[in-house]
């Protein structure tokens, strides 16, 4: 029988559900496609391109960090402040973890009792599992990274106006099959037994978007921080280049480019996205949305580092009549 997590929302704590971004979070749960990676097949394509790096990392422990079930350690999947949280902050913070959570954290994910990897001194396997995760991140995440957090961003930016648009209890919905809003108490249920309810109230809901997560998932324990990691929008899209070739009906109009630019941006992306999968640079990127943008056919917003581009309605209108034609 499957677990259930419920979260009460109390009051003011409405207003309290935030979302952000956990470099630290993507870290750790990628290690699931170590074990099985049939299971991520649109995570293939990097972890092909990171096979090499990997073979050179301390395997033996990384895999430690997770179990059959794919759970992995409530300390290394801590609760972010914001979208523009850093990988080297959440990794000083890991560093500090008292050494009891770092045995009761390691016992719930291996309760049969601990491999060996993870046995010995407690402050020595502390620094050895900090050591080996800054080096997994720089070798397999830095370089990637960028093109990674696009996608997260876009996908909290997609979540803010299904709010604006209809509400709570739609974004919700929408984030899993296995996520409702009841009146006031957000349920997630979960692929375990593990099940608790506990109030937000003072500490609000955090919402995280996650790459490595195909339903959703929350901390195991109830003393934990309130938290949700939920599969982001788009994630197919991480990999993908645009094929060359003008194939756009639009293309005679306003150019290759820009037709196929007008087409991808159904869902916000930023130019550095843009670029990789159109095969061009930043900057030719960045000429190109100025001028939609400035014909009406785009819309732009800030979020965080980033500016993320939309389809505006005259783009939407024109893009459908070129459909129709």
């Amino acid at each position: 029988m499957a677990g259930l997590i419920e979260y009460e929302l109390a009051g003011a704590d409405l207003g309290e559900v935030r979302f952000a971004l956990s470099p630290l979070n993507e870290l750790s749960l990628s290690l699931r496609t170590w074990r099985e990676p049939g299971r991520y097949p649109l995570m293939l394509p990097w972890l092909n391109l990171t096979a090499a790096a990997r073979a050179e990392l301390d395997g033996e422990l990384l895999l430690a960090l997770s179990n059959e079930n794919l759970w992995t350690p409530d300390f290394l999947t801590p609760r972010p402040r914001s979208p523009l949280t850093r990988f080297a902050d959440e990794l000083a913070a890991v560093a500090e973890t008292p050494l009891d959570v770092v045995r009761d954290d390691l016992a719930e994910v291996h309760p049969g009792g601990l491999p060996p990897a993870l046995t010995g001194r407690r402050d020595r396997l502390l620094r050895r599992i900090t050591r080996t995760l800054a080096a997994y991140w720089e070798t397999c995440f830095e370089p990637w990274w960028p093109r990674m957090r696009t996608v997260l961003e876009a996908d909290i930016v997609f979540r803010g106006r299904v709010i604006a648009r209809e509400g709570l209890a739609t974004m919700f919905a929408d984030l899993s099959p296995r996520i409702r809003l009841v009146d006031d108490v957000v349920r997630v249920e979960m692929s375990s037994k593990v099940g608790f309810r506990r109030s937000t109230a003072g500490e609000g809901l955090t919402l995280a978007p996650s790459l490595f997560t195909r339903n959703a998932t929350a901390p195991i324990s109830p003393h934990e921080q309130p938290l949700i990691l939920y599969g982001a929008r788009g994630v197919g899209t991480l990999w993908e280049a645009e094929p060359p070739g003008d194939r756009d009906a639009l293309a005679g109009l306003l150019g290759a480019v820009r037709a196929r630019l007008l087409a991808l941006l159904e869902s916000p992306a930023s130019s550095t996205e843009l670029a990789v999968r159109l095969g061009v640079t930043t900057s030719a990127v960045n000429q190109h949305l100025r001028a939609l943008r400035d014909g009406g056919l785009l819309t732009s917003a800030r979020h965080g580092r980033s500016v993320l581009y939309l389809r505006s309605d005259l783009g939407d209108r024109l893009l459908s009549a070129a459909a129709r034609s």
